[in-house]
């Protein structure tokens, strides 16, 4: 059955107060959590910062009462939103931890949302960005393996392959080439919209949490990680959010941020197996759906629209959270060799021109070597191999994806071989 939240009335906006005690109290059980609670967790978390951030942007850029205190009411109950779900995640939790929660949320997430979105042009860029998190994902999980001895299935529990993708080190790009053609906002989905709002969310928020978090640990290579990852995930905002059409005007933007926020609460809520945090998900919604409203007649004083026009007459479901094990593999196959190019286009590794403008970049970043490529080679000198969690038939083709995966040109001087790879693979876990 359709659920239209616009023909739904939340709960008012005076009684969206909350205790401190009732803002802070929850939190998970790390050893005990379904991993896909804590995706939900995570890029919930994404979504209020993208949110408060937005409406702290637009009361900056209107003179309009009306406009003003409903963006003054709902930033601060956004922002106890936010802190409520952040601090589900318990003390005990490392940053390593967290980390690849994040990074599962990447992939996981992505994948879905390639899945089912309806434009081949958005979709082929997900499917871009998602065989980075990927390799995001084997990266870290060395060293949370190397740091905590935490084995990754330990957090991602079976549900993501962990292996190599496309290698960090061809990720970092002249950042021009990572826009991309946005959206026309007369003719795209709102499932298109929601999606990009969604991924974006995420991934800014995944940027955020590594710089803030990435100084934690005293391993010097380690640190260098966080910092070279995060700056994947600047270039991962800047695609995604350049897919977003910029003539859409602020209300407008208003109106997709509040449905944004109740599609993901609603997919949340039908979706989660902890009672109490399911609880979370719906009085949020609740709350969201409220918003949504105001932000409705807003739109319409101003804007002289029906919302409807802008987001349909139901909620689409951008969230769910399922193992993607098999499409994660048939992407990795067709495309761990592809590449950004000008005219806001894909190319193949082996079409790369001479002057491509992420070569100099990449000699540049790289010439003392990356941090992704030394922790295989760390990881292998202290355990002997790489932690791999994936089927034998698969991590038999490995090698064959390193070579199809890394460039000719403009490789790090500490670039682990596929031949390299290949013996390293004989050898057993220490």
């Amino acid at each position: 059955m359709n659920f239209n939240p616009l023909k739904e009335k939340g709960l008012p906006i005076e009684k969206q107060i909350r205790t401190w005690h009732d803002i802070t109290h929850r939190k998970y059980n790390k050893n005990d959590v379904n991993c896909y609670t804590r995706t939900r967790q995570i890029l919930m978390n994404g979504i209020e910062i993208e949110a408060w951030n937005f409406k702290h942007n637009f009361a900056r850029l209107t003179n309009h009462e009306d406009t003003l205190e409903f963006l003054a009411q709902t930033k601060r109950i956004e922002d106890a939103q936010q802190s409520t779900i952040n601090w589900l995640a318990p003390a005990d939790q490392s940053v390593l931890e967290t980390t690849l929660g994040y990074e599962q949320v990447a992939v996981d997430l992505t994948a879905w949302l390639a899945k089912n979105e309806p434009d081949p042009y958005v979709k082929e860029t997900f499917d871009f960005g998602l065989l980075e998190d990927f390799d995001h994902l084997y990266r870290y999980s060395q060293w949370a393996y190397m740091e905590h001895g935490i084995m990754p299935d330990d957090i991602v529990q079976h549900q993501t392959d962990v292996m190599i993708g496309r290698p960090t080190q061809h990720h970092h790009n002249c950042n021009i080439l990572r826009l991309r053609k946005p959206y026309d906002k007369n003719i795209a989905s709102p499932q298109t919209k929601v999606n990009i709002l969604t991924v974006l969310s995420g991934e800014q928020q995944t940027h955020n949490y590594y710089a803030e978090h990435g100084f934690a640990y005293g391993n010097e290579v380690l640190r260098e990680t966080y910092a070279e990852i995060k700056d994947v995930e600047e270039e991962h905002v800047t695609m995604y959010e350049s897919l977003i059409d910029p003539t859409e005007s602020l209300y407008e933007k208003l109106l997709m941020h509040e449905f944004t926020e109740v599609c993901t609460y609603h997919n949340c809520m039908e979706d989660e197996l902890d009672d109490e945090i399911r609880g979370i998900w719906e009085q949020f919604l609740d709350i969201e759906i409220d918003h949504l409203n105001k932000a409705a007649e807003l739109f319409k004083k101003y804007e002289k629209r029906d919302p409807e026009e802008v987001i349909g007459e139901s909620v689409v479901h951008p969230c769910h959270f399922e193992s993607q094990k098999e499409y994660v593999s048939e992407v990795l196959n067709s495309e761990i060799d592809k590449r950004l190019s000008k005219g806001k286009e894909f190319i193949y590794v082996n079409d790369l021109p001479k002057e491509w403008a992420s070569y100099k970049v990449q000699e540049i970043s790289g010439k003392n070597g990356v941090p992704s490529e030394q922790t295989i080679r760390i990881i292998t000198e202290q355990r002997g191999k790489d932690i791999v969690c994936t089927t034998d038939e698969i991590k038999k083709e490995i090698p064959v994806l390193m070579k199809r995966g890394l460039q000719k040109e403009g490789l790090a001087p500490d670039t682990v071989s596929a031949e390299e790879y290949k013996e390293i693979q004989k050898n057993e876990l220490k």
